[in-house]
């Protein structure tokens, strides 16, 4: 999923552990369009009171109607009809307790015969839409195809929480208890606006879309500030649809990765093993998942490269995948691979969508 900020749990990507989910329609038009009156959805998810009880979420609402130049009766009744999902805030808590990253367990999770197959099937389907992204945008349809099939299985599990009460939870019930909680509070209120403009413009009720706990949508799991920002209309056909259009799907994966400075032709990482009698693991690690190190003061830190490595111009990260109770395994992070992190703030994550690329595409070419 789509996001600026760590989720909860650094080591469990935010869009990729929730249940089972059905999917969405995302579609945004250049021209606004008279917005028809939010419906009210049945859910049989437990729900609790509507957000119009409380005097200071609709000022929230007419203050966003104000901004937006939107009409106040229909984001009032949007918001007010949203209702605060209990499991939506409990699924944002931190873990409990302290839990021991696998990253044997967790790829698992993500690279599996059924993930491998339908991304073959995908690749094979789409292939020339991919190569015409990898063109425009220079990202490789592996990467693509990695993103994709780790967040919903090629469009299989998209999300079943409606995405506005998801949104609403999360902007106005925070977990208080969460070190970050005005923080989030703050950008998820940004994503109840970005959200509600987009529905308004194509006159969409707000309670149809679902989407992860998170709010994310599509088969991209994008956050509605990502469609707006990166989200482009791959098949020309006037609409984004994250959900049915494989090529809007393909062109805004693609768009957010060039958005995030992603370097044509730059691996996402390379081998590397230690010097023990010059190994400064501390300092190396020191930035975490950032690249910090030009291969001079990375092998200097007795960090041990080869081949094409040594020849890297940009800076070096060392990422750690900490295997449970056994030896941890180590690569060189370049700058493509902490683009990878932009999608979702986590190393095995971005390992996780390299290698399923990586054996997506080898299937593909047997």
């Amino acid at each position: 999923m789509t996001h600026p900020f760590p989720p909860a749990h650094a080591f469990r990507p935010l869009a990729c552990v929730v249940l089972v989910f059905t999917g969405m329609l995302l579609s945004c038009t250049a021209t606004a369009q008279t917005p028809r009156k939010p419906a009210s959805a049945k859910t049989s998810q437990s729900l609790g009171a509507p957000y119009s009880t409380r005097p200071e979420v609709m000022q929230f609402a007419d203050d966003l109607a104000a901004r937006r130049n939107l009409d106040p009766a229909w984001v009032r009744d949007a918001i007010g009809q949203a209702r605060y999902n209990a499991t939506v805030a409990r699924l944002m808590q931190p873990a409990a307790r302290p839990f021991v990253k696998n990253w044997r367990v967790y790829r698992s999770r993500f690279i599996d015969p059924i993930r491998i197959e339908a991304g073959a099937r995908f690749w094979r389907a789409n292939q020339a839409t991919l190569e015409r992204a990898e063109k425009e945008y220079g990202v490789p349809a592996e990467i693509i195809v990695g993103i994709i099939g780790v967040e919903t299985i090629y469009g299989r599990d998209t999300g079943s929480f409606r995405v506005m009460d998801s949104l609403a939870t999360l902007a106005f019930d925070f977990p208080a208890s969460h070190p970050r909680a005005q923080e989030r509070s703050d950008f998820f209120k940004g994503e109840v606006e970005q959200f509600l403009t987009l529905q308004s413009r194509r006159g969409a009720d707000p309670f149809e879309p679902r989407g992860s706990y998170a709010g994310a949508m599509g088969m991209p799991q994008f956050m509605p500030s990502s469609v707006v920002k990166y989200a482009v209309d791959f098949d020309g056909d006037g609409n984004i649809d994250l959900l049915n259009s494989t090529a809007d799907v393909i062109g805004s994966v693609a768009s957010y990765f060039r958005a995030f400075n992603w370097q044509t032709g730059m691996p996402t990482h390379y081998p590397v093993s230690f010097d023990n009698s010059r190994l400064d693991k501390d300092a190396l690690m020191a930035p975490d998942i950032l690249p910090t190190f030009s291969v001079a003061s990375f092998t200097a830190k007795g960090a041990v490269i080869e081949g094409p490595a040594l020849e890297h111009k940009g800076p070096l990260a060392l990422i750690e995948l900490l295997n449970g109770p056994d030896a941890p395994q180590y690569v060189a992070g370049t700058e493509n691979f902490y683009v990878i992190t932009r999608y979702n703030w986590s190393s095995y994550y971005a390992m996780s969508v390299i290698e399923l690329g990586q054996e997506v595409a080898a299937r593909v070419k047997r």
